[in-house]
C-alpha cells in the first residue's frame, strides 16, 4: 500500500515519526500533495506552534455607514437574527473570546454560544482597574463557562480579592501597557492549547491588535442601516495607516447573505 499525505505534522514531538514508521513498515509514502491547502486549512495550529501566539479573528458589526453604535451608545440591534445565529455558531469554534471592559460596561454581554457548539469559549475581559461587576452577566455565569479578567498593576486589591472569590480567575500583570498585557494572556492561552480567539470589541482592543499587526482575520458583518453621527464610533481605533495605499487587505475576501445583511470574511494579507 501507499499513504499520501498533504503535510508532516510539525509539532514538536511529532516530528515526521509517523512517516518513518510507515516506511520503516515497508508502506510507501508520499508527502506535499495540496500542501499550501492543507497549510491554509491548518494556519491557526501552525501560526500557534511557530509563534507561540493563537489565531486571532476580529467580528463585529456594523451599518452602512460604518457604526457600530449611535452617538448615544446604543447598538441593539445593528445585525440580524440570522447574523446574530452565526455568531453564535463561530464562538462555539473558538478557544477564547475577548472584550474590553467598555464592551462590558455598555452592553453586559454574555459571550456564550446558544446552543452550544463543540468547544466551551474562556471569556477574557481587558480591565485595568478590575471593576468589573459582581453582577454582570458574565460573573454570574461563571460556571457555566470560565471569566480571565486581565487587569494591570493599578488594580486594587479588594477588587481582585472579590472577583477571584465569585470564581474569575484575574490575571494582574506587572505590565503598564495594555495591549502588552492582552498579548501576554494570550499567550499563556495559547501555552494552555487555545488555537483559536475571537475578538468582539471594543474599538480600542481592536484597534490595538490591529496596529500590532496580531489580526489573522476578520468577520465583518454590514446591515443595510444609516445611523450616521460625527460621534458615533466605528470599529477600529487605534492609530490605523496615514496613507490608503498602505491599508491592509483581505485575501479573496468571501461574501455571504444574512437575511438583509452581509457577511464580508478574509485573512489579512501580510505578504506586501
Amino acid at each position: 500500500g501507499r499513504v499520501v499525505a498533504a503535510m508532516a505534522d510539525p509539532f514538536p514531538e511529532v516530528a515526521g515519526r509517523g512517516f518513518a514508521r510507515l516506511r520503516d513498515a515497508g508502506i510507501a509514502t508520499e508527502c506535499g500533495l495540496l500542501e499550501s491547502e492543507a497549510r491554509s486549512l491548518n494556519a491557526p495550529y501552525l501560526k500557534r506552534l511557530s509563534t507561540g501566539l493563537p489565531w486571532i479573528i476580529a467580528k463585529w458589526a456594523m451599518t452602512l455607514d460604518g457604526r457600530i453604535a449611535a452617538a448615544s451608545g446604543d447598538s441593539r440591534w445593528i445585525s440580524g437574527e440570522a447574523s446574530r445565529a452565526e455568531v453564535h455558531r463561530l464562538r462555539g469554534r473558538v478557544d477564547a473570546i475577548v472584550v474590553g471592559s467598555g464592551t462590558v460596561t455598555a452592553d453586559d454581554p454574555l459571550l456564550t454560544a446558544r446552543p452550544a457548539g463543540p468547544r466551551v469559549a474562556s471569556r477574557v475581559v481587558l480591565d485595568s482597574t478590575a471593576q468589573l461587576s459582581s453582577d454582570s452577566q458574565l460573573v454570574r455565569t461563571v460556571d457555566q463557562a470560565p471569566v480571565v479578567l486581565v487587569c494591570g498593576p493599578q488594580a486594587p486589591d479588594a477588587a481582585v480579592a472579590r472577583l477571584n472569590g465569585a470564581g474569575v480567575d484575574v490575571r494582574r500583570s506587572a505590565l503598564a501597557d495594555p495591549t502588552a498585557r492582552l498579548v501576554e494572556v494570550l499567550r499563556q492561552l495559547a501555552d494552555r492549547g487555545a488555537t483559536n480567539v475571537l475578538i468582539e470589541g471594543g474599538q480600542r482592543v481592536v484597534g490595538s491588535l490591529l496596529d500590532a499587526e496580531l489580526i489573522d482575520e476578520v468577520f465583518a458583518f454590514v446591515a443595510p442601516k444609516l445611523i450616521g453621527g460625527r460621534e458615533a464610533p466605528g470599529p477600529v481605533g487605534g492609530r490605523g495607516r496615514t496613507r490608503m495605499a498602505d491599508a491592509l487587505r483581505l485575501i479573496d475576501p468571501v461574501v455571504t447573505r444574512f437575511d438583509d445583511d452581509l457577511l464580508i470574511r478574509g485573512r489579512i494579507d501580510r505578504t506586501s
